[in-house]
């Protein structure tokens, strides 16, 4: 493993490499000053860890007691624009959770799109105290018979969804009745991004996810 720090003092931002079985993870670590818990995230198949969502609980959580650490999956690192398989997704993310478990404090598995899916597969397996899936990627855009419920349903720990009200890969209204929570972004595509007409703007938005991971991850035990 290798550490460094990114040089903004008000952040405190630090960067470790850890070495998988999928090949090199990236995790950068946005610290409390009085942690309880370990808020890990990562990206999707689509982008990185500066998705807006994952930027912004990076930004707010560490003032509530909760370290962020958003992690880059190796084939992101090795700069590939393709995702690997959910099994390769899977070995990487339990490459890095010895990483994360090492402050010693409880891990909060986490993501968007596909990362929200390796959080949700491997949670019992991992021993997380609680699940994040934000925008969960319930089916394929228009392929509701595509139904990935069951690694939602089967996580198996505390899980809260955050989900765009717009979001063709599943609307909130789609989702099954399950041992979860669910928090919809009005008008929020698969990105969280909102159109101008929708009465809310894009700050707005970014805080009804910010402020229910606040009220959600203060509520764990």
């Amino acid at each position: 493993m290798t550490h460094e720090n990114d040089g903004t003092d008000a952040a405190r931002e630090t960067t470790e490499a850890v070495e998988t079985e999928a090949g090199t993870a990236r995790i950068t670590w946005h610290p409390a000053d009085k942690p309880r818990l370990v808020l890990a995230v990562s990206h999707g198949a689509g982008g990185g860890v500066e998705a807006r969502d994952l930027t912004a609980l990076a930004e707010v959580l560490p003032a509530h007691g909760v370290t962020v650490a958003r992690v880059e999956q190796p084939w992101r690192v090795a700069g590939k624009k393709l995702a690997p398989a959910p099994r390769t997704l899977d070995t990487g993310w339990r490459g890095i959770w010895p990483a994360l478990a090492a402050p010693g404090l409880p891990v909060v598995s986490g993501g968007r799109s596909a990362g929200a899916r390796v959080a949700c597969r491997t949670a019992t397996e991992l021993g997380a105290h609680a699940v994040l899936a934000l925008s969960f990627p319930l089916h394929p855009p228009g392929r509701p018979e595509k139904s990935r419920a069951g690694e939602l349903l089967g996580s198996g720990v505390p899980t809260l969804v955050v989900q765009g009200g717009n979001d063709p890969f599943g609307r909130p209204q789609e989702f099954p009745e399950g041992a979860y929570e669910l928090v919809e972004v009005p008008h929020g595509d698969h990105g969280f991004a909102v159109p101008k007409r929708a009465g809310i703007s894009q700050e707005e938005a970014v805080a009804v996810i910010t402020d229910a991971v606040v009220g959600w991850t203060g509520s764990l035990g």
